[in-house]
């Protein structure tokens, strides 16, 4: 999700990382609280006064979101739920799922658990800045005790509106979860619910862009892209664990696969299979033994006027751990090893026999009947 971030620390067991943009908005949130925050709030000081206040209160919002983050990580761990690691980023911070809390319950008290960490903490910082307002009324780390308490409570219900990827949006579908005991059904309908939240975000960013505050509307525009992005990735995602919940590569590949021989020339590959049969991908074989497969990438390597006499056996590409696959492989397993390795098509094979072939089309071209079927039995119920 985050593959530019770094990490820069283990807490608990969890790899605390930051992406490359968490720096720009801790830049902003410095410079607006050292040049018109605290000159407000604590006026008459030195700039290097703001500054220093302005560091301390970004280390402490830092600071607060990790611990946020670091609830949904300690609840998740203690219902089963996988946490690749913790990422913050120029909208806040994610604790990464390594998959989805099996029960209503857990994903209530999964999500649950930053947004009272906030509240915790927004009531703690408030309680330092009374003190420290009762003990040393003039002492200018008050104000910044003061900000965090905002920021804090602000952060916690912020998260509580029912929208994903916002806390709320995973509380209100665990009520539906749990209400209609179908986990996909519950997402479309809060995807549904978080993309109006989202629209209406930014139809009133886009207004308040001429309106004279335009840092805070496009601020508000951006929030409302990513929501909206965040809320359909989510259905998609759940959409593809429940269509291929128990599917395995062997019931959605390509049997009978078109194939070429080692002996043929490039020209006969590109003009008498790939061609005719519509296949950039095909298998190589010797007799029935599976040598590997050459494609039109292997055909841009050759010059064109050397394909007549270039045979497939010079050019193919081997049999790998990397393009072969097993027929009992779960879609799902697939469906990760193609994101994490960018390829879109593979060999199934049982040794070195071939059994078929399935690329990343064959997989979205299942959702998208799934989904139009889905649909089609969503409109006859309500009809």
């Amino acid at each position: 999700m985050f593959s530019n971030a770094i990490k820069i620390a283990t807490l608990q067991g969890f790899d605390i990382k930051i992406d490359p943009s968490w720096a720009l908005i801790a830049a902003l949130i410095t410079w607006s609280l050292s040049t018109q925050f605290f000159p407000m709030v604590y006026p008459g000081a030195a700039f290097s006064v703001y500054l220093t206040l302005a560091l301390l209160a970004v280390l402490g919002f830092f600071v607060s979101l990790i611990l946020h983050e670091m609830s949904h990580s300690v609840v998740a761990r203690r219902f089963g739920v996988e946490i690749k690691g913790i990422t913050l980023f120029i909208f806040g911070g994610v604790a990464e799922l390594g998959s989805e809390p099996e029960t209503a319950i857990s994903e209530f008290w999964i999500a649950i658990a930053g947004p009272l960490m906030s509240f915790a903490l927004a009531f703690g910082f408030w309680l330092m800045a009374q003190a420290g307002g009762l003990l040393a009324h003039e002492m200018a780390l008050n104000h910044v005790f003061a900000y965090l308490a905002l920021i804090n409570l602000v952060l916690a219900v912020f998260n509580l509106i029912p929208a994903f990827p916002l806390d709320g949006g995973r509380i209100f579908r665990a009520y539906l979860w749990s209400r209609s005991r179908n986990l996909l059904q519950a997402t479309a309908t809060a995807t549904r619910i978080s993309s109006y939240f989202a629209y209406a975000l930014i139809f009133f960013g886009l207004v308040g862009l001429f309106s004279g505050n335009p840092i805070a509307s496009l601020w508000q525009v951006l929030i409302g892209v990513f929501v909206l992005m965040a809320a359909k990735g989510t259905y998609a995602h759940q959409l593809q664990s429940a269509a291929f919940k128990d599917k395995t590569v062997a019931a959605m590949m390509t049997p009978d696969a078109v194939t070429a021989g080692p002996e043929k020339s490039l020209q006969y590959l590109a003009d008498e299979v790939m061609l005719p049969e519509r296949k950039t991908f095909v298998p190589v074989i010797l007799g029935n033994v599976l040598l590997g497969y050459a494609d039109t990438e292997v055909l841009s390597r050759v010059r064109r006027e050397d394909w007549p006499t270039t045979r497939v056996g010079d050019v193919y590409t081997p049999v790998d751990e990397e393009n072969t696959i097993g027929p009992g492989m779960p879609a799902a397993e697939l469906m990760a090893k193609i994101s994490a390795t960018g390829r879109r098509k593979f060999l199934v094979a049982d040794g070195r026999q071939l059994l078929g072939v399935i690329s990343l089309t064959d997989l979205m071209g299942y959702l998208a009947v799934l989904q139009d079927i889905r649909l089609q039995d969503g409109q006859k119920k309500r009809s």
